[in-house]
C-alpha cells in the first residue's frame, strides 16, 4: 500500500535534504538494521519487519513532509504520522506494531547521541481489541493432515511440514529454519530456534515421527538433486524451503480438504489449546511454545474455555437452555 502525499511539516527544503538529510536518515536506518539483528539477535524476518516498518516512517516524514534527519522530529510529527496510517486504512494492529519501532528506533538514536531528545517518549500506542485467533478442532486438524498425498516428493514435504507444525506447535519460520541434524527421530525431538535466539527441544509425536522419515527416505533425496543444502525442508530448486511458500502448501492443503482459509499459525494455535483442553499446565505450553512471557500464552486460556463451555452446555442436564417454563396449576385454574 504506498503512502498519500501529506503537507510537509517545518523542517527542511529538498536542497537541504540532498545536502545533509539522506545520510542523516540512512544512517539511522543501517543503525536499526545493526541493532536489531545483532545487538538483539532478531530473525531475518523480525530484521525485515523493523527494516519496511522504518523506511515507510522514512518515505512519509523525509520524502514527502521533508523533515531532513532524524534529530528534527518531535511528539507532534509522530502523532501526525499515527494519524497519516490510520488515514491510509492500516489496521490498529498495523499503528501498534509502528508504534513499537518508532520506540525501538528513537530510543536507539537516543542512546548513541544521535538525536538530543527521544520523541516517542509520550507517544501513546493505539489500543487494540481482543482478538481470539482460529482454532481448528481435533477432527479438522485430521482431516487437513490426510488431504496431502505422501506418495510423491512434494507431497511428502508437505506431510512432513503439516506434521511438524501442529506436532510441535512451532512457528513457521522456525520449521522453515530446520537442518536436517535439528530433528533426532530416534529420541523423537527437534531443537527449534526461536525469537531472540532462544533454543528449545520440543518432543515429536509418532505421526510427525512417521511424516520427516518418508519425507527424508522418499522426497528430499528427489528435491535435492546435486546441491549441498543442509536444509530439512526444500524447494524443488533443492534450496532452503521459503516462509512463504510453506505458508502456501499449508493455505493449499487446506482448500482441498475444504476448510477454507488456514494458516501456518493456525495449526500453532491448535496445538496449544488442544494441550490446553488436555489438562496441560501453562508453564508448560509456555515452555513448548518459546513464549517469553506467561501473558502471552494465557491468551489460549480463552479459547480453551470457550471449548469447555461448550461441552459443559451439550453434555450438562443442567446447562442446556431451558424448555418454556409451564404455567402454574392454579394460573390455569383461574385461566379456565
Amino acid at each position: 500500500m504506498r503512502h498519500r502525499a501529506a503537507a510537509p511539516l517545518p523542517g527542511g527544503t529538498p536542497d537541504q535534504r540532498a545536502e545533509a538529510g539522506d545520510d542523516a536518515w540512512d544512517r539511522a536506518l543501517a543503525d536499526l538494521d545493526t541493532h536489531v539483528r545483532l545487538e538483539r539477535g532478531r530473525s531475518d524476518n523480525t530484521v525485515d519487519a523493523y527494516r519496511r516498518d522504518a523506511s515507510d516512517v522514512v518515505a512519509v516524514l523525509r520524502d514527502d513532509w521533508g523533515i531532513p534527519s532524524p534529530d528534527q522530529v518531535d511528539l507532534r510529527c509522530l502523532r501526525r504520522y499515527l494519524a497519516d496510517l490510520d488515514a491510509r486504512g492500516y489496521a490498529r494492529s498495523t499503528r501498534a506494531r509502528r508504534t513499537s519501532t518508532l520506540r525501538t528506533w528513537f530510543g536507539l538514536l537516543e542512546r548513541r547521541g544521535q538525536i538530543t531528545t527521544d520523541p516517542t517518549r509520550s507517544l501513546a500506542t493505539p489500543k487494540q481489541g481482543r482478538h481470539l485467533p482460529r482454532v481448528l478442532r481435533a477432527d479438522q486438524v485430521a482431516v487437513l493432515l490426510g488431504a496431502v498425498d505422501p506418495s510423491t516428493p512434494t507431497g511428502s514435504r508437505a506431510a512432513a511440514l503439516l506434521e511438524l507444525l501442529y506436532g510441535s506447535g512451532a512457528r513457521v519460520g522456525e520449521v522453515c529454519g530446520l537442518d536436517v541434524g535439528a530433528v533426532d527421530l530416534p529420541q523423537r525431538l527437534v531443537r527449534l530456534h526461536g525469537k531472540g535466539g532462544r533454543q528449545r527441544l520440543v518432543p515429536l509425536g509418532e505421526p510427525a515421527v512417521d511424516a520427516v522419515r518418508v519425507y527424508l527416505d522418499v522426497g528430499r533425496p528427489a528435491l535435492h538433486g546435486a546441491g549441498a543444502c543442509d536444509a530439512l525442508l526444500l524447494n524443488q530448486r533443492g534450496e532452503r524451503l521459503g516462509v512463504r511458500d510453506a505458508r502456501t502448501v499449508v493455505q493449499r492443503a487446506a482448500r482441498h480438504a475444504g476448510l477454507g482459509n488456514v494458516t501456518p499459525h493456525t495449526l500453532r494455535h491448535s496445538f496449544a489449546t488442544h494441550l490446553l483442553e488436555g489438562g496441560a499446565d501453562l508453564r508448560q505450553v509456555q515452555e513448548l511454545l518459546g513464549h517469553a512471557s506467561l501473558a502471552t500464552t494465557q491468551r489460549y486460556t480463552h479459547l480453551s474455555r470457550g471449548r469447555l463451555r461448550e461441552i459443559h452446555t451439550a453434555a450438562h442436564p443442567r446447562a442446556r437452555a431451558r424448555p418454556e417454563a409451564r404455567a402454574h396449576p392454579v394460573q390455569q385454574a383461574n385461566d379456565q
